[in-house]
């Protein structure tokens, strides 16, 4: 495997683990506000979505922080529907792997700008996993605060030795582990 399928499984890792703990809630639930000042679902999907189209279109030849982007509304309550934010949701990680999909490994290397601040590709992709990875566990705690019956989505409490064992034994528990 190279680096960029490595990377491409770390991300697509990450956006399972948010659409199991999203399917966990109700219509009601998903759309839920949060207290003033904190992050609901619906604002954590459209940052994300913003920021995946802003960074990831042109990712290579154009600054990650396009002029069209409206960060500050990302942070505002929207009336968008759950089939809204979910098709937004879509259309953000489509963008990001239509982009890092024809890349090479030696396009790792290239210089990219963000905000004007020059990294290699890599840099930029690792800090948009960094900074994806921060999102989704904000929505994996606030779905498991709102949803009635919980799953867990790793290794259940208590049962990390019987996780262990059944990985050593060559088999795949159904937690997310």
């Amino acid at each position: 495997m190279n680096i960029l399928d490595s990377l491409q499984a770390r991300f697509a890792q990450y956006k399972a683990l948010a659409e199991k703990a999203l399917a966990q809630l109700n219509d009601e639930q998903f759309l839920m506000r949060e207290p003033e000042g904190q992050n609901s679902i619906s604002m954590i999907i459209r940052h994300m979505h913003g920021n995946m189209l802003s960074r990831f279109t042109n990712f290579l030849t154009e600054d990650g922080e396009k002029a069209w982007r409206q960060r500050d509304a990302e942070f505002e309550e929207s009336t968008q529907s759950r089939d809204e934010l979910m098709n937004a949701w879509e259309a953000g990680w489509r963008c990001l792997f239509d982009a890092l999909k024809p890349m090479q490994d030696a396009q790792l290397n290239d210089t990219v700008l963000i905000r004007g601040e020059g990294m290699t590709a890599l840099d930029a992709i690792l800090r948009q996993l960094a900074h994806y990875s921060y999102h989704v566990g904000q929505m994996v705690t606030l779905c498991k605060q709102h949803a009635a019956g919980w799953t867990s989505l790793s290794i259940p409490k208590g049962e990390s030795q019987k996780f262990t064992a059944t990985m050593r034994a060559g088999q795949r528990p159904a937690t997310g582990g």
